[in-house]
């Protein structure tokens, strides 16, 4: 923190092996923080906890989040807490969980804690607050509650949620289901484990809501947004050029320290990763994934690809016979057979969207780059998947057997083609 005027603390422990063991490391990360904040004359620290009354009986992971922000202001270095509830965006895994459950479930049972209010707020309105902060030398020292301009329940999020996804939903309420039984059913029905699962249902029986005004006079340029348009902003990540997100629980299968072959899941995309590493130019690697498609075909499975495209058609979709522009020239918004280059920077990167009929929208990407250290080609060929409700979800994993072969088989061609061309 040497020469830092002002620090933000953005930190909170959710698990461990018991309520106490993330408790206690939330309280030593911040004594530790806000020693050296005051050994190094840090003028103020920033810091993001959580709503909650005290006086609700604060389940440990609320109540650890506003003690946090009291173990900060004993090291006599000045502070500015916000308290927000839900965080609407990436990186939040409440939002996580609720996204996930209500894609995936069309039928839930609703426990109690499901018709809690609480007072979401988007991601945007978040850094708002954090960065202006830095400019309002008033809010030293300050509690500054913050939320959006919706109070709803939990099952409301659901229900808004389907209703922008067009998804059809119901929610049987129910008297029992303990968090216990609700973290492990949340932890097969998403990839939030139920680790991370229980201290954030626990903390879903309190109602938070905002219970001042003080957001809206220190920050009056500020204007929270409704839930709904949260989760639209949110959403539409996925119609940009950027799909990946930083929130993510991954199921890895590896051989040595390099992944080839990674299966993950962030903020509703599924993502298949197979990597390869070649004594070959980059922009020769480039130029062989860059030409695939029409009358070259895939490389590999051509039955296969076909076959799909067949399928396509029978069900109005455009089929595979759309071709390519030009046999080795791409452009952004070229049709490819049954897919799209969405994006394209020479030498470096190709992505394609998928226009066939599938109940999701999908994206294969291939990447390539010249490591450092080796000097070798590093080629990334990535699978994404967005799917619609747990139909889609099926969809993916049946048809993931076959992504095992063909597009293990497409990377190790376009490996080859590329040795090949180079004369290796």
């Amino acid at each position: 923190m040497n020469g830092v005027d002002i620090a933000y603390y953005l930190i909170h422990s959710m698990s461990g092996n018991s309520d106490a063991d993330f408790h206690e490391r939330d309280m030593q990360a911040a004594r530790n923080f806000g020693k050296a904040a005051k050994q190094n004359g840090v003028e103020r620290i920033i810091y993001l906890g959580g709503l909650g009354n005290q006086e609700d009986d604060l389940s440990e992971h609320l109540s650890s989040r506003q003690k946090t922000g009291e173990v900060l202001r004993e090291s006599v270095v000045a502070v500015t807490e916000f308290r927000a509830a839900i965080v609407v965006g990436s990186g939040s895994k409440s939002f996580e969980m609720i996204r996930y459950l209500t894609e995936r479930v069309p039928i839930m049972i609703s426990p109690k804690w499901v018709y809690s209010k609480v007072q979401p707020i988007a991601i945007r309105n978040v850094l708002q607050y954090l960065v202006l902060a830095i400019e309002k030398p008033e809010t030293k020292d300050q509690i500054i509650e913050i939320g959006g301009s919706s109070i709803i329940t939990y099952a409301d999020m659901m229900k808004v949620y389907a209703e922008i996804k067009g998804l059809k939903r119901l929610l049987i309420p129910v008297p029992f289901l303990s968090p216990a039984l609700s973290s492990h059913w949340v932890h097969w029905m998403t990839p939030v484990p139920a680790s991370l699962a229980r201290p954030l249902i626990e903390g879903l029986k309190n109602d938070v809501l905002v219970q001042n005004d003080k957001a809206t006079q220190l920050f009056p340029e500020i204007e929270p947004i409704s839930y709904k348009k949260a989760v639209e902003l949110a959403l539409a990540r996925l119609d940009t050029d950027e799909v990946e997100t930083t929130w993510n629980d991954a199921l890895i299968s590896s051989k040595g320290d390099e992944q080839p072959v990674i299966l993950e899941t962030k903020e509703g995309l599924i993502i298949e990763r197979r990597i390869r590493k070649l004594d070959v130019p980059q922009n020769q690697v480039f130029d062989v994934f860059t030409s695939l498609g029409g009358e070259k075909g895939w490389l590999t499975f051509e039955w296969a690809w076909k076959l799909r495209g067949i399928l396509d058609r029978l069900v109005g979709g455009v089929g595979f016979r759309r071709g390519r522009r030009h046999p080795e020239k791409l452009r952004i918004g070229d049709a490819l057979d049954f897919w799209r280059v969405e994006a394209l920077k020479p030498g470096e990167i190709l992505r394609l969207r998928a226009e066939m009929k599938v109940p999701g929208r999908a994206w294969l990407e291939f990447q390539v780059s010249t490591e450092e250290s080796s000097g070798k080609t590093k080629l990334v060929q990535t699978a994404y998947f967005a799917p619609k409700g747990l139909f889609g979800l099926l969809y993916w994993y049946a048809l993931y057997p076959i992504h095992l072969f063909v597009f293990s088989s497409m990377i190790d061609s376009i490996a080859r083609e590329a040795e090949v061309k180079a004369g290796k």
